[in-house]
């Protein structure tokens, strides 16, 4: 394959725990050193959440996005940054009355969900289409609040990395394309494995990337031991790559992996012992159209 492939690394997402990888980056220091030490690996894009240093679990906290940021950009100017707006979208139903959340629900209004994006103004930014259930919660993204985000997210000159988790949603990006709520080319992240969601196969992949927008570019990853297998095929189909500690806590079967760098060594072997070379994020600004 003659174009370059991007390789995204997702350095520590909101689900995974330290219970699950023990090497987990929590708060915004070890984030950051994991980060600066994957894009040194060879990741051209970080895709970044942050977390409540004292639970671990996902946050929005704006204070937190300024100093993780701040500490990647202190030492490397030159890698993408992609920030997640996935946080603010679940919903627990109350076992009593389910019209009303439970503790743990994060449903928000739209404007919170991007105020990160709309102060710090990364390159990239994520911009979720599913609506499914995920554990006890329902993930809810309404076509109005992703119309608000979209909108949000263009008027501050970033780019939104479309994911998808299933058919579904993809049907709904193509109808924001044809009412030109999206602009084209998109940049979409295909996510297999999660229960309930599109399964980690060969087959959905190829049904997926098939119904793609034209001129699309693309990337898809694999949940837990998907991870290796559905980069490999992703990278075979045409695709680019992700990997990192939000999607998998293993280098190996039964082996944790020890930091991102080492998952990121992993994904660009087997992109290379397939014929590939990795993109440097100068390159994959110019595949993405992004100035």
């Amino acid at each position: 394959m003659s174009r370059k492939t991007i390789l995204t690394c997702a350095v520590t997402g909101n689900l995974m725990t330290p219970e699950i990888s023990p090497h987990l980056p929590v708060n915004p220091e070890e984030i950051a050193t994991q980060a600066l030490d994957a894009a040194k690996a060879g990741a051209a894009i970080l895709h970044l959440h942050v977390r409540d240093p004292k639970t671990a679990k996902g946050s929005m906290d704006l204070n937190l996005y300024r100093e993780l940021v701040a500490r990647i950009r202190e030492k490397n100017e030159d890698v993408i940054l992609n920030l997640t707006t996935g946080e603010g979208g679940r919903f627990i139903p109350s076992e009593d009355d389910p019209q009303l959340a439970a503790p743990g629900s994060t449903l928000c209004a739209p404007g919170k969900r991007v105020a990160h994006i709309e102060e710090l103004r990364p390159e990239i930014c994520t911009l979720d289409f599913n609506t499914m259930w995920s554990g006890q919660a329902s993930v809810i993204n309404s076509p109005r609040n992703l119309e608000i985000m979209a909108e949000r997210i263009y008027r501050a000159g970033v780019k939104p990395e479309i994911e998808i988790f299933d058919s579904g949603d993809l049907h709904m990006v193509k109808d924001f394309v044809a009412r030109g709520v999206l602009k084209t080319p998109l940049m979409v992240q295909m996510v297999l494995g999660v229960r309930f969601g599109a399964v980690a196969n060969p087959q959905t992949m190829s049904y997926l990337v098939s119904q793609l927008p034209q001129g699309s570019d693309w990337a898809a990853f694999g949940i837990g031991r998907m991870a290796f297998p559905m980069l490999a095929q992703a990278y075979l189909l045409g695709g680019h790559v992700r990997i990192g500690m939000e999607d998998t806590a293993y280098i190996s079967r039964g082996e944790h992996c020890r930091s991102n760098a080492q998952l990121v060594e992993k994904a660009i072997s087997i992109v290379q012992h397939l014929g590939g070379d990795i993109a440097s994020p100068d390159e994959a600004r110019q595949i993405l159209g992004i100035r």
